[in-house]
C-alpha cells in the first residue's frame, strides 16, 4: 500500500490537522514523506484486530449474503406476452409506448404519473444516493463501509423488484447481522456500542453527513410507499398480516435503521481507516 502526497493531504485536511492511523505496512511516497516533514507530522499505524468477537460488531471473516444482495442488471426483461394498457386496456398501438407511459408491471403500461411509478423514482433516487455515500466511503479510505452500502443499495433494487412482482420483500442483513438485530443496536447504541444517540454536527466529518443524508431520505421514501400503499383500516389483528405495500414500508423503515447503525459504527470508530493501492 502506496500513499501518495495528494491522498495524505486530504486526510490531514479532513482530519483538522491529524491523520488517522494506517494499516501495518503502509508505505508512503517520496513527495508523501515530504510532507509529513515539512509538517512534523507522526505516522501512526493500526494495532491488530482484537480476536474477541465482543470487541467488534464488524467480522473481518468472510459473510454470507442473502440472494438479493448481488450487483445490479437491467431490471427490465421482454419476455411474454406484450403488456396493455392500464387506463384502456387496449394493447400499444402499432407505433410503440408513448413517451407518457411506462411498463407498471409484467401485463400492464401505465402513465408516468402513477402513483407506484412516482414511488419507483423515489426508490430510484434513493438507490442512487446509496452508491453515491459509497463512492464518497471508498474515497474517504473506508472500503468495509463502503461494503455495507454497497448492500443497502442492493437492498433498495430488492425492494423494487418486490414491488414490480407484487411479492413481499425478503428480509435485510448487513455485515451478518439480521434487521431484528440492526434495529436493536439503532435503538440501544449505548448498550451495543457505548455511545448514546447522535446528531451530527458541524465539526463531524463528511461521511456522516452523507450518511445522515441517506437516513432522511430512505425515511421520506418510507412516507410515500405508505400513501401509495395504506395500511388497512381499521387495524386489528385480522388486518394485520402483511401485504404488499405494508411490506414495502416495513422494509424501508428498516432499511433506515440500517443506515443509522453504520451513523453509529461510524461515530463509535468501528469502521477502520484504510488505504487502498
Amino acid at each position: 500500500m502506496v500513499i501518495t502526497e495528494a491522498e495524505l493531504r486530504e486526510m490531514w485536511r479532513d482530519g483538522k490537522n491529524e491523520l488517522p492511523a494506517f494499516p501495518p505496512g503502509t508505505r508512503f511516497s517520496p513527495a508523501a514523506q515530504d510532507f509529513l516533514k515539512a509538517h512534523r507530522l507522526e505516522i501512526r499505524f493500526e494495532a491488530q484486530a482484537p480476536t474477541s468477537n465482543s470487541q467488534s460488531l464488524i467480522s473481518n471473516s468472510p459473510i454470507s449474503k442473502p440472494a438479493w444482495d448481488k450487483p445490479g442488471a437491467f431490471p427490465v426483461v421482454l419476455t411474454g406476452p406484450l403488456p396493455v394498457c392500464s387506463v384502456c386496456g387496449q394493447p400499444l398501438p402499432p407505433s410503440g409506448k408513448p413517451d407518457h407511459m411506462t411498463q407498471l408491471d409484467a401485463g400492464h403500461f401505465a402513465p408516468k404519473t402513477h402513483p407506484r411509478i412516482q414511488f419507483r423514482g423515489k426508490m430510484d433516487s434513493l438507490h442512487a444516493l446509496a452508491m453515491l455515500v459509497a463512492a464518497e466511503a471508498r474515497r474517504y479510505q473506508l472500503p468495509r463501509l463502503a461494503e455495507h452500502l454497497d448492500t443497502l443499495a442492493a437492498y433498495c433494487r430488492e425492494i423494487q423488484s418486490a414491488e414490480y412482482h407484487s411479492r413481499a420483500v425478503q428480509p435485510l442483513a448487513v455485515g451478518g447481522k439480521s434487521e431484528d438485530e440492526i434495529h436493536d443496536i439503532s435503538h440501544w447504541p449505548d448498550k451495543h456500542l457505548g455511545i448514546a444517540h447522535i446528531v451530527p454536527g458541524p465539526d463531524d466529518h463528511a461521511i456522516l453527513h452523507w450518511l445522515n443524508y441517506l437516513r432522511t431520505t430512505a425515511r421520506e421514501v418510507e412516507i410515500v410507499a405508505l400513501e401509495v400503499y395504506p395500511p388497512p383500516e381499521p387495524l386489528t389483528p385480522s388486518t394485520l398480516p402483511l401485504v404488499a405495500g405494508q411490506g414495502l414500508a416495513h422494509a424501508l423503515n428498516r432499511l433506515s435503521s440500517a443506515v443509522y447503525y453504520l451513523e453509529l459504527l461510524f461515530k463509535a470508530g468501528k469502521v477502520s481507516w484504510q488505504v487502498s493501492g
